[in-house]
């Protein structure tokens, strides 16, 4: 019967080093694998448990179901505030309340 390429360096590492090491080595790394997917899995799942917590208190921000701008105006940037909703257009900041109205416009040079 013919023998495998890893039986015969089985078998050759056994007659060179001792049939103990050999299975010593071959424990520690299996030892080692196991460890190492072990720490895997629970490295993923703290961190999918840290993604899925919710903070204590959070409140979404309210938002208006839409926000008309005046003729002309388009949208390169927008922020938010607790009861604001600022737009930057151009040469101008645009301010709106929560209600979708729009509150004041601020002159930028």
């Amino acid at each position: 019967m013919d023998k495998t390429p890893e039986q015969e360096l089985d078998e050759a590492l056994e007659d060179s080093v001792g049939l103990g090491t050999v299975r010593y080595l071959k424990t520690i790394v299996t030892a080692m694998t196991v460890a190492t997917i072990l720490g895997m899995i629970v490295l993923i799942t703290v961190v999918v448990m840290k993604l899925n917590q919710t903070t204590p208190g959070f409140t979404p921000l309210a938002l208006p179901d839409q926000i008309t701008l005046p003729d002309g105006v388009s949208a390169e940037a927008v922020t938010m505030g607790r009861d604001w909703i600022g737009i930057v257009s151009g040469n101008e900041i645009l301010i709106y309340g929560v209600d979708g109205q729009l509150q004041k416009r601020i002159a930028i040079r």
